[in-house]
């Protein structure tokens, strides 16, 4: 059986553009750097300020890696974690483990202590691999005694570190392009996670032809070059990272530059100086670059498409983009989908700036189960199915079955369909909060909100914000002179990602419940408005 996973890729480009730059980090100020220029690579500094592989250097590595990974016990089918920002090296453990036929888990590196130690639980890895910023986190975690065989930090060069590994996999015969015949495309490939409605994080399992397909899904709405850079800025852990721009850029042997971490002036002058053709963002980055004083100035020439998701940006955003002569591509898309369903094309998104654009090309897209594509004019919750639609959430059979109807993926999302064909969303069924472009879902706050000494009860709703576009507002019923609104975030710090925590917190006596003992969310949506609109908007993140 010929392995056409997402593990060849790199050994497959390089047989066709192996001398070209695969992957570029650059940490430094863009203007000292010679755009597409190969840098250095030594095997003893992974953390270097400025370096590229070329697809002939990263299909070595990644071959070098899966040795390595082999060596340490990691087989067909089981899991390697990896814990850091953005690093050419989680291109490398992702192609590696794939390679393997094993199963790449990130995780968010925004997580609390007790949050990784729950997934690490759940995925139960064989080996992590961490970056250096994460080092306090792991030592805090202690991955051994959740079942961990292999810690492997990138930085540094002693036994068991990331270099080492690669150098004694150097003497093994790696390094040569080949093409094994393990891997089929209906393996499992990654474990993305994503919050779940009873509160814990559940793993979304995609194979390798789902995340195949996502990506001849994005080629077949807009046009990726050989020549093309594009900037990775979107977080690896989340699927729009390595789906929306990465993947389909190093399918078609163009260069993705690897940033590792969001910061707008530092994007504004790597698009100038190294001619970025394109990237993927949620709307509040594209708020801070176009409010960014460097905006009105910034060579932008390069840009052919931005890509964003998560909410749909504010008007004047769009405009602001617009007028810098930049097409603005809103998509649609979920963990489960790999994770495209809907985008603007090109042709049309100027005039629809608020639209989805229209369905992914292997993608289907239905308002009733069963039903064929929704008709013009029409709305409802929204039903999907396609090569890039996931199998299940991993050891959660239940979930998955209720996810599906009749083959359909339900979104809990409420679309509607204008007269052009072209899709706009309406409305949510579910309560989740998109924060920034993460999701927060008010069931794991409350859990954790419940459990303070002193609090009796406690409900969280979305409420719109100017930057992050929701934000969470928690309605608690607590002992007086247990908590402050601000001692109460305080004790949330260590238990919750910082932008799972509710941004505004109002004590109040009782929680207005349904004759069936429910909390009336709609009516505390209501009173959040109205207080939050008086507060002001000071920001958290």
């Amino acid at each position: 059986m010929p392995d056409y996973g997402l593990g060849s890729w790199p050994a497959r480009r390089a047989r066709i553009n192996g001398a070209d730059v695969a992957l570029r980090q650059h940490t430094e100020p863009a203007e000292h750097s010679e755009p597409g220029k190969p840098g250095e690579h030594s095997e003893h500094s992974e953390q270097s300020a400025d370096r590229s592989l070329t697809y002939a250097e990263l299909a070595a590595r990644v071959e070098r890696l899966s040795l390595a990974f082999a060596e340490l016990g990691v087989g067909h089918g089981d899991r390697v974690a990896y814990l850091g920002p953005n690093d050419i090296a989680t291109f490398e453990v992702f192609f590696a483990t794939a390679r393997l036929g094993a199963i790449f888990v990130p995780f968010n590196t925004r997580l609390a202590a007790d949050e990784v130690a729950y997934l690490l639980d759940d995925a139960r890895p064989t080996v992590l691999v961490y970056g250096p910023e994460l080092a306090d986190l792991v030592v805090a975690v202690d991955p051994a005694a959740h079942g961990v065989a292999a810690v492997v930090p990138v930085a540094g060069s002693g036994p068991g570190s990331y270099a080492a590994l690669l150098h004694a996999a150097a003497g093994a015969g790696a390094g040569h392009c080949v093409v094994r015949s393990e891997v089929a495309l209906s393996d499992d490939a990654v474990i993305l996670y994503t919050s779940g409605t009873t509160g814990r994080p559940k793993g979304a399992v995609l194979s390798h032809a789902n995340m195949t397909f996502n990506t001849m899904n994005q080629l077949a709405h807009v046009d990726v070059l050989t020549s093309d850079v594009a900037l990775c800025m979107a977080p690896l852990f989340h699927a729009a990272g390595l789906g929306q721009v990465s993947l389909p850029t190093l399918f078609k042997g163009g260069t993705v530059v690897v940033a590792p971490r969001f910061d707008p002036g530092y994007v504004l002058s790597a698009i100038a100086a190294l001619r970025i053709a394109s990237f993927s963002a949620v709307p509040t980055m594209l708020q801070m670059l176009c409010e960014h004083p460097d905006f009105a100035a910034a060579d932008l020439s390069s840009l052919r498409f931005v890509i964003y998701g998560g909410s749909t940006v504010a008007e004047r955003v769009a405009v602001a983009w617009q007028r810098r002569g930049v097409p603005l591509l809103q998509g649609y898309g979920m963990t489960e989908a790999s994770p495209g369903v809907y985008l603007a094309v090109p042709q049309g998104a100027a005039a629809r700036p608020i639209s989805i654009g229209v369905p992914h090309f292997f993608t289907d897209v239905s308002l009733a189960a069963g039903a064929d594509e929704p008709e013009p004019g029409t709305s409802g919750e929204l039903l999907v199915r396609g090569l890039n639609v996931f199998r299940g959430y991993w050891n959660r059979p239940a979930e998955t079955d209720r996810a599906f109807t009749d083959g359909w993926f339900r979104s809990g999302d409420v679309v509607r369909v204008a007269q052009d064909g072209w899709a706009y969303v309406v409305d949510r069924l579910t309560d989740v909060i998109i924060s920034g472009g993460e999701n927060v879902y008010p069931v794991e706050v409350e859990a954790v909100l419940n459990a303070l000494p002193g609090v009796v009860d406690a409900a969280v709703v979305g409420v719109a914000d100017d930057r992050w576009g929701e934000v969470g507002f928690a309605f608690v019923i607590a002992d007086p002179d247990a908590w402050t609104e601000e001692s109460l975030r305080a004790a949330l710090r260590g238990r919750l990602a910082s932008f799972k925590i509710p941004k505004y917190v109002l004590f109040v006596p009782v929680l207005p419940r349904t004759a069936t003992g429910k909390v009336r969310k709609q009516d505390l949506r209501a009173t959040a408005a109205g207080a939050a609109t008086a507060a002001g908007t000071p920001t958290f993140h």
